[in-house]
């Protein structure tokens, strides 16, 4: 009688993380632990033909690569996809002579380098360094990927402090773990996404001029961002921003809210919906019809002409 294997299944996340890493050790000790249950370094190495040092470097990496998952992602802010980088996932700290290592004859990621340099507009530090070879090892980010990470966080730098500023650390990774945690690892998720944030900052622009905004607070922002992502148009934002300040004497925010909070729930979103399941109330009373007047008789029309 033949003995079933059990089967194993690979999650299409871990599949992409396998492929976005460009590593075939990576990949190979992957399957080779997923196969065997559990990883024996010494059978691994021999099994795949690795030295040691090879399947040790292999393994760290794919701990670093795995773990975002087994820590829940924070959840992601309406507002362009900002998310704050849980705890759990703050980069590991890599020696100078471990990015050396690890990056020598790697043309690819020395191009990255030189990419980062002219993008940051100086030489890359060691904490620079640290951070983007963290983004390439840990976030399992491949090279391309980084490359339209690092011109689309210079563009919202430059957006932000309106070309005052260079683009610096902190503010990449903030970026590059909103990435991550909408699990972007291709070139083409790369550009979809970025067309989406344009699309999106434009519609921003026009919401803002036509609510009379001289600017937008980081609330206001948020919030409509969350109403677009919810499948407000320009138009129903409009409607409630009029109802707003017919019933209050002015736009406010919170009674603003109110409303598309209530259209959501409703699943009203287009005006068309908005004015049929949800027509707007007047808050003014009509007019009363002026009572009409008898005709006058003929005694009364001699009464007023003898007073002629």
């Amino acid at each position: 009688m033949t003995e079933q294997t059990p089967q194993k299944f690979i999650s299409l996340q871990a599949l992409d993380r396998l492929i976005a890493a460009h590593d075939g050790d990576v990949a190979l000790l992957f399957l080779h632990r997923l196969r065997q249950g559990s990883l024996d370094e010494e059978r691994a190495a021999s099994d795949l033909c690795r030295t040691m040092e090879q399947i040790r470097a292999a393994e760290e990496k794919l701990q670093r690569m795995e773990a975002p998952e087994r820590a829940p992602a924070p959840a992601l802010s309406p507002a362009i996809g900002k998310a704050e980088p849980a705890p759990a996932e703050e980069l590991p700290q890599y020696t100078a002579e471990e990015i050396d290592r690890r990056s020598r004859g790697d043309e690819t990621l020395k191009a990255v380098y030189a990419e980062a340099a002219q993008v940051m507009g100086h030489a890359l530090n060691s904490g620079d360094l640290q951070l983007i070879f963290g983004i390439y090892d840990h976030l399992g980010m491949p090279p391309e990927v980084i490359v339209e990470l690092l011109h689309y966080s210079n563009e919202l730098n430059q957006q932000k402090y309106n070309g005052e500023r260079r683009l610096t650390a902190h503010f990449l990774e903030r970026e590059a773990y909103t990435w991550a945690n909408r699990e972007i690892l291709t070139l083409d998720q790369a550009e979809d996404y970025i067309r989406t944030q344009r699309e999106m900052h434009s519609e921003l622009g026009r919401l803002r001029t036509a609510l009379h905004l001289s600017a937008l607070s980081a609330t206001q922002e948020r919030d409509l961002s969350l109403w677009l992502e919810q499948g407000f148009g320009e138009d129903a934002i409009l409607i409630a921003a009029d109802r707003t300040v017919t019933n209050t004497g002015s736009l406010k925010w919170s009674y603003l809210r109110k409303i598309l909070q209530s259209w959501q729930e409703k699943g009203l979103h287009s005006p068309a919906e908005i004015e049929e399941k949800d027509p707007a109330r007047s808050s003014r009373t009509a007019p009363a019809e002026p009572a009409r007047q008898k005709p006058l008789s003929p005694a009364e029309w001699d009464s007023i002409l003898e007073k002629i």
